[in-house]
């Protein structure tokens, strides 16, 4: 009976101290939301102050349009069925821009932890989710202008855009989608590997498998079977299949869209908890 009398008291002041907690403490989904896009607008605000970096990204997928896919729309070297093959590479180029972009974001994790940023994250009451899921969502901000240039010069090209509006909120959805995931496990990497040049090297030896066993320029139908097996549970293959589903006018069949942007969003969700889970070894 004593011991529930002392009790008392305790529960009584810990309930008031909650009462009086800032709601920044609390973890609900609107906070939750709040603070991720608070991560993700700081992360974009540093494109005005590096705005070259959006001119020399669009560099790389522009060439790749304007020889690669020029030259061999007019050989006629790989079989793309009833599209041309300009049309055929477009999504496939922003699903490697996407992919280039997003693979080197831990990079940035290991400057902010070398500038004590992250200790101050990890310091303040943002759940770690959040700051996760903003940095892929950032990411995916970076991608957008990407998506826009590959998509107008595309258009000029004399490629066979999709003008719907709902075809192209669906296409800039995928992209921040594929940028979240990709950055995501950048991030995972970061974590684990704790150095730049680590991340770096890592990076480096992924993308060009990535993108090579993906059907971002070439069809899956042509590749050996082994590689076919590779790309179906390449995370990329989805991205391009959704992109180009709703990227090219002559699509007349959506019902790939589940699979395509199920299965992205699920390796994001997973990549995003193990994350979270390894975000505070960064500064260990």
């Amino acid at each position: 009976m004593k011991l529930q009398e002392r009790d008392e008291p305790r529960a009584a002041l810990a309930s008031q101290a909650s009462a009086v907690l800032p709601t920044s403490y609390r973890t609900t989904p609107l906070v939750f939301v709040r603070k991720t896009w608070t991560i993700a607008e700081w992360e974009a605000r540093k494109i005005r102050h590096d705005f070259t970096d959006l001119i020399t990204r669009a560099v790389q997928p522009l060439l790749w349009l304007l020889v690669f896919g020029e030259t061999f729309t007019r050989i006629r070297a790989i079989p793309t069925g009833n599209v041309s093959y300009l049309d055929f590479l477009a999504p496939g180029i922003l699903a490697q821009s996407v992919l280039f972009i997003s693979i080197f974001a831990g990079i940035a994790i290991i400057w902010e932890r070398d500038l004590g940023v992250i200790h101050k994250f990890l310091a303040s009451p943002t759940p770690r989710i959040s700051l996760v899921v903003g940095k892929g969502l950032a990411s995916g901000i970076r991608a957008l202008p990407q998506a826009i240039v590959i998509y107008l010069v595309a258009l000029l090209l004399g490629a066979k855009m999709q003008t719907n509006p709902l075809c192209i909120l669906g296409a800039l959805v995928m992209v921040v989608l594929g940028a979240a995931c990709f950055s995501t496990f950048s991030l995972i990497i970061a974590c684990l590997l704790k150095t730049r040049d680590r991340v770096m090297g890592i990076g480096q030896v992924l993308t060009m498998p990535l993108f090579f066993a993906s059907n971002a320029i070439y069809p899956i139908t042509i590749m050996p079977s082994w590689l076919q097996v590779i790309a179906h549970i390449n995370p990329l293959t989805y991205v391009v299949g959704a992109l180009r589903t709703l990227m090219l006018t002559n699509t007349t069949d959506y019902s790939s869209l589940l699979a395509d942007f199920g299965i992205p969003l699920a390796i994001t969700v997973v990549l995003v908890v193990i994350g979270a889970s390894l975000y505070p070894r960064i500064v260990q």
